[in-house]
């Protein structure tokens, strides 16, 4: 017989069949096969370390397994998982975030009492804070006159304008209605209610949230980051050019802009846009301020940030993350198009999905091919993603 293991065999068997086979989502899929290449080979009966501190023993009875495991595992650890220690902080931070938020949900909407303020008059404080602030529609027939040319990025900003007017107009709308109804001008609807509740708990309003993009910050964070994404457009809208490096957290569709820079490069060079795909060079410029001009061949893209590593400029490459840094931002990116490749993995390259929010999940946008000096498997382990829109 054969005494040779067969470790390829059992990888696929566990990880495409037995179990990877009620997998569903692609990236579960791959981070499934990444522990069973780490754990499953030769090394496992040679003392492999699972984590620091903690090695496979050698053959044994089931007996002294139970043991050996009862007595050498100590607590488990983010490194157990092959994760750094950073994970740690963020699952702790968001339990601690959960329970205030429990906890301020469960506090009485009554009166203010001994001079506090009542619910009404701190909506009331914080609708008229807005409504000063908010600005105005654009004119879309006032802009589209203005232009020469209808590129594929014109076409882009020209619905990201389109967004932001909706947007403004439901918040507007809704922000007087209720303020009526404060004044007993209007007969409460349950509507209104629903909006005073979410001023009151700083919470992004669902209409709002609706007509919006992904996020997951409380109210007074999204409105700072509303304005700021205001803000890029007004400045498109000035002199109608494609930015030097565009903000693309900032879009209410950043897959639009990245499929209007395939749309540029197919029709340059006459190539099927079917079979083209992004690839990403990341610059050594950590500020968009740095960027003189725009690019020939693409597009620089800023605004992203790392989750489960950082950017290594010096060594262009990825690294492990620094503790406490939890999300280091990422430096200016060079965006382009190229032809597909054939799809295999290639060792100096992680594909890290990018994703809009931190919930991750339903908000990926596009694949980031980044370069590694690690094995790409050490990344996967790590969950590393790139994340546009990040609330600490």
């Amino acid at each position: 017989a054969n005494a040779k293991i067969p470790w390829d065999d059992l990888q696929y068997i566990f990880g495409e069949i037995m179990y990877g086979g009620h997998i569903t989502d692609n990236w579960d899929r791959r981070l499934c096969m990444a522990y069973l290449s780490t754990y499953i080979k030769n090394e496992l009966n040679e003392g492999l370390e699972l984590f620091p501190g903690f090695a496979t023993p050698p053959p044994m009875a089931h007996k002294e397994y139970m043991e050996y495991v009862a007595e050498g595992l100590e607590q488990e650890t983010p490194a157990a998982y092959g994760l750094h220690p950073n994970s740690e902080i963020n699952f702790m931070t968001k339990q601690a975030d959960d329970l205030f938020r429990a906890v301020a949900e469960l506090q009485p909407r009554g009166g203010g009492g001994a001079g506090g303020m009542t619910m009404q008059d701190k909506v009331k404080r914080i609708l008229d804070d807005i409504l000063d602030k908010l600005p105005e529609q654009f004119s879309m027939m006032e802009i589209e006159e203005r232009i020469d040319e209808r590129t594929p990025y014109t076409s882009v900003f020209l619905q990201e304008v389109d967004r932001m007017s909706q947007l403004i107009y439901e918040m507007r709308r809704s922000l007087v209605e209720l303020d009526k109804g404060l004044k007993g001008d209007l007969s409460m609807t349950d509507a209104m209610e629903t909006l005073m509740d979410s001023l009151y708990d700083d919470k992004v309003p669902e209409r709002w949230d609706i007509l919006a993009w992904p996020s997951l910050r409380p109210l007074a964070s999204w409105l700072v980051d509303f304005f700021a994404r205001h803000r890029q457009i007004v400045e498109w809208t000035g002199d109608l050019a494609t930015p030097k490096s565009t903000w693309i957290s900032g879009l209410f569709n950043p897959q639009a802009f990245l499929t209007a820079v395939m749309q540029v490069t197919a029709r340059k060079n006459e190539w099927p846009l079917d079979n083209l795909e992004i690839v990403v060079e990341v610059t050594k410029k950590m500020l968009p301020e740095e960027i003189d001009a725009p690019t020939r061949d693409g597009a620089f893209v800023h605004g992203l940030f790392a989750e489960g590593a950082r950017w290594d400029i010096n060594a262009n490459s990825l690294d492990d993350a620094l503790m406490k840094q939890l999300y280091p931002s990422m430096p200016v990116m060079l965006v382009k198009s190229a032809m597909q490749s054939s799809g295999k993995e290639s060792k100096d390259i992680y594909k890290c999905p990018v994703y809009k929010t931190q919930s991750r999940g339903p908000t990926y946008v596009f694949t980031a091919g980044l370069r590694t000096k690690a094995p790409p498997t050490k990344w996967v382990l790590a969950g590393l993603s790139l994340v546009m829109d990040v609330v600490e």
